[in-house]
């Protein structure tokens, strides 16, 4: 008997890092659902959602998906299959595999989309605390790191870098002082933020971390620009470091970006929920298996994971 393949959900919109992960996800068999609007696919997940069909089989077999409403438009396009319903684009691919009747869902998504789809589908979110980077020790930072209410941050009186913890709802910039943060009117005053001391990158490296050790791996940013590449040496032991002193603290899925100073300092620059990162010029496939981890089904929590949920 063949059984569904998992399914990852996107946005609307996909970046380049997107379609990566989406192609690597076809590739490795799994279905993919392209919502058309920022709600949850229509039919995806009710109980008579009929996504898998029986007559599927290897890659590139007849017939295709069907929907719960909607017309279907399916269209072969080398192994992978494509269908439209109310709300959604699905193409999957497929491949035999044993296991449960179920469809484990998973989602790659900024978190406006994810807020509002993951609950809905029953995925856990997973993300670091949103005070975790202040808790690091100043040996794995390089400077001073504090979270706080935005309100409280009005009061700062020199430059600073102010960003949100787990989302872009505070755009991440130095601000001069604090009367140039964004004011009540658009942002409630309990809103935590994380502010730090100024600190210049010369190279930046995004580390794709999974069960306590780094998964994944790539540069992308040099002195402020965007530049990928591949690892280095360095920020690799030095992920591994962070991992040592704080991988307890971390849910088992997650990215943490890395950097180094000009004076040659390594420090962490700030932890991100993997299925929101892009993987820029780390290997797909291993990043992919970040962000399955990160946002799948909540049934299959670890007991660590289930106090990392967003």
């Amino acid at each position: 008997m063949t059984c569904p393949p998992r399914i990852l959900v996107l946005p609307p919109r996909l970046t380049a890092s997107a379609r990566t992960l989406r192609a690597t996800a076809l590739r490795r068999g799994l279905r993919i659902v392209e919502a058309t609007a920022s709600a949850v696919p229509e039919g995806l997940g009710s109980p008579g959602w009929a996504g898998w069909p029986e007559e599927a089989g290897q890659a590139g077999s007849p017939g295709g998906t069907r929907g719960t409403r909607g017309t279907q438009d399916t269209r072969a396009a080398g192994s992978a299959e494509s269908t439209r319903v109310a709300g959604s684009t699905e193409r999957t691919e497929s491949t035999g595999c044993a296991g449960s009747d179920g469809h484990a869902v998973h989602l790659h998504a900024g978190p406006s989309f994810a807020d509002v789809v993951a609950p809905a589908l029953g995925i856990a979110l997973l993300e670091a605390p949103a005070d975790w980077l202040a808790r690091l020790p100043r040996a794995l930072t390089q400077r001073d790191i504090r979270a706080m209410t935005i309100g409280e941050a009005y009061r700062l009186r020199r430059p600073a870098f102010v960003k949100s913890p787990n989302d872009k709802s505070i755009p991440a910039l130095v601000y001069a002082d604090g009367s140039r943060l964004p004011g009540p009117d658009a942002v409630d005053p309990a809103t935590v933020v994380l502010v730090s001391d100024v600190m210049t990158f010369a190279v930046e490296y995004r580390l794709h971390l999974l069960d306590g050790a780094v998964h994944a791996a790539g540069q992308y940013a040099e002195a402020g620009r965007l530049r990928l590449g591949p690892p280095d040496g360095d920020a690799l032991a030095f992920g591994r470091d962070v991992l040592a002193a704080a991988g307890k603290t971390l849910p088992s899925a997650i990215v943490v970006d890395v950097g180094r100073d000009d004076e040659g300092r390594w420090a962490v620059i700030e932890a991100n929920a993997a299925w929101a990162s892009g993987c820029y010029s780390a290997d797909p496939d291993r990043a992919l298996e970040t962000v399955l981890r990160a946002a799948g089904p909540a049934t299959a929590l670890s007991p660590h994971d289930r106090a990392f949920v967003r």
